[in-house]
Parts: structure tokens; sequence; C-alpha cells
């Protein structure tokens, strides 16, 4: 599986010289936790958390005009959104981000996060236990073959 089949898209991303208020107005309509930071092109230039501006930005006591760029995280973790959905998953353990852009040609294309990946692992443990869980249904217990009685070994 790739992860373009995983991630959400298109995302929402801001400019390093959007306001902290209006990166924070943007997460909570998305409902989002994070938004990445691009250039004029599309390209990743950081990441900028709702913890980042709440305790960089406002708990830092930065001024009420204050940009995105005085918060964000410059150094991003990618991947790309022909990687195998294995790509990801080692990059969450190796970094312990939560949150990935997803690049395509460089620019950014879609985000995927831990909670994604959760997604998929109920989704292949349900195609797994779904089988086994309608055989399970459908198999008459011993005591119904028995006709009702218990019996004890």
């Amino acid at each position: 599986m790739k992860v373009s089949e995983v991630m959400t898209a298109p995302p929402v991303t801001v400019t390093p010289d959007v306001r902290l208020a209006e990166a924070a107005r943007l997460m909570a309509k998305a409902a989002v936790g994070s938004l990445p930071v691009v250039d004029d092109d599309g390209a990743p230039a950081g990441i900028v958390t709702d913890r980042d501006i709440a305790l960089r930005g406002l708990g830092g006591g930065l001024p009420p005009d204050a940009t995105v760029d005085a918060v964000m995280s410059p150094r991003v973790v990618t991947v790309d959104a022909d990687d195998d959905l294995q790509a990801a998953y080692r990059a969450f353990r190796r970094t312990g981000v939560r949150r990935l852009p997803v690049l395509e040609l460089g620019r950014v294309v879609g985000v995927i996060t831990t909670d994604d990946l959760f997604l998929d692992v109920f989704r292949r443990l349900a195609d797994l236990l779904g089988p086994v869980a309608r055989t399970v249904l459908q198999e008459p217990s011993e005591r119904d073959c028995a006709g009702g009685a218990s019996h004890e070994l």
C-alpha cells in the first residue's frame, strides 16, 4: 500500500509569513493539530503545531502580530506519496514525530499522521479477523450440540 492511499489530502498549509492567530483559526476550522509550512512553490519550509503556537507563541510572550516562522520547526521529516506505507512507519519510529508532510515532485500534497496508521492497522485487523469472527459466530457451541446439557471435562 502506498502513502498516498492513507494520507489526508489536500493538506491545509501556510506560508511562513502567516500570523499565528490565522494559523490557529485554520487549524480549528480544519480540525488538525499541525500545518505544513510551505514556500511560494509549495516546497516544505517547516511545520507548525498547535503546541508551537500555544507554548512558543502566546506562552512565550510573542507579540500579537507574530508570524508562523517565529515558532515553526524548520526541520521537517517528510515521505513521498509513492513511498510504500512501511516508509512512513519507519519514519515515525525513527524520528518520534507524529505528523509527516507528504511530497510529490518536491511539493507538499498531503499529510500522514500516526492516527492514519492506527486506522490502517485497525482495517488490516478487521480484514484478518472478519472471516474468523464470521466462522465463530456461525459455529454452534458445545452446549447447542449437546441439546442444552452442560458437560465438564
